[in-house]
């Protein structure tokens, strides 16, 4: 039986794969975006399976109603998945409080905000799987992102809770952590801080190590979105792309050995 999904932020990236891989095996579509026009090609193939909806999803009011249409457009939602969001780059110097609360305001409010809307619906059907558009920046942590890490690991912990809240109404929850994808999260659509010069050297570090990076194909990762919302067992954590494998395998090791050398103080401060 064909699904019906919710999608935010699909002009282009993860958003856009999603929708077509959804779209293309028949699925219905209910798509997001700032503008309309970018979906302008996928309404002319699709036609009525796919509902476009202009939405910011800071405006919480707006995301209300956008739900509301597409539930009405379809009659129920199977998929909802908070896409939408954008990095910020600048060291925590550097970044100001406004790019702070602007980053939790697309990045925690925005799927606060679409997953409050969304609950009671899902409630009422029994069934639906929430979809976390995280990243290994929710797990791990690196240089001159750290308030994008902060949006993202609030994400983590808010999907997790979630998850256990949701499941006995039959509602599913993951967090999908992609690695280094082929995507605009870089480009255009990123906020940089403005510079102080003293994290020039830091700054020419990282442009040399993602200048190895080999980045993921966001076609790909669609095809893969489709084996987990068809799952009937979906995890609640999954990455994409065999980079960040590696680096949780690493993280994890490291924190695990961390904690063990200093297990004497943790018992010690138990008094």
């Amino acid at each position: 039986m064909s699904k019906v999904w919710f999608i935010t932020g699909t002009s282009r990236g993860f958003g856009r794969s999603f929708a077509e891989s959804a779209l293309e095996r028949g699925d219905k579509v209910a798509a997001t975006v700032r503008t309309l026009s970018a979906l302008d090609d996928l309404a002319a193939k699709y036609g009525d399976a796919l509902l476009p909806l202009a939405l910011d999803v800071t405006d919480k009011n707006a995301v209300e109603a956008a739900v509301k249409a597409a539930h009405e457009k379809f009659g129920r939602l199977d998929v909802v998945v908070n896409n939408a969001g954008y990095g910020q780059f600048g060291a925590i110097e550097e970044v100001t409080e406004q790019q702070l609360r602007d980053q939790f305001e697309t990045n925690v409010f925005g799927v606060f905000f679409v997953t409050q809307a969304v609950l009671p619906i899902l409630r009422a059907q029994g069934s639906g799987h929430i979809i976390q558009v995280s990243s290994i920046g929710g797990v791990s942590a690196f240089a001159n992102t750290g308030a994008y890490h902060a949006s993202k690991w609030a994400l983590e912990g808010l999907s997790e809770s979630l998850a256990m809240e949701v499941a006995p109404f039959g509602i599913k929850v993951t967090l999908v952590e992609p690695g280094g994808f082929a995507t605009d999260w870089g480009g255009s659509s990123a906020v940089h801080a403005e510079p102080n010069p003293v994290y020039q050297p830091l700054r020419d570090l990282l442009v040399e190590q993602l200048g190895k990076t080999e980045y993921g194909d966001p076609t790909a990762a669609g095809h893969a979105l489709l084996q987990i919302v068809d799952a009937e067992n979906p995890p609640l954590r999954v990455l994409f792309g065999s980079q960040p494998v590696d680096i949780v395998k690493y993280v994890y090791g490291q924190r695990l050995q961390t904690w063990s050398d200093w297990e004497h103080v943790a018992h010690a401060a138990q008094g």
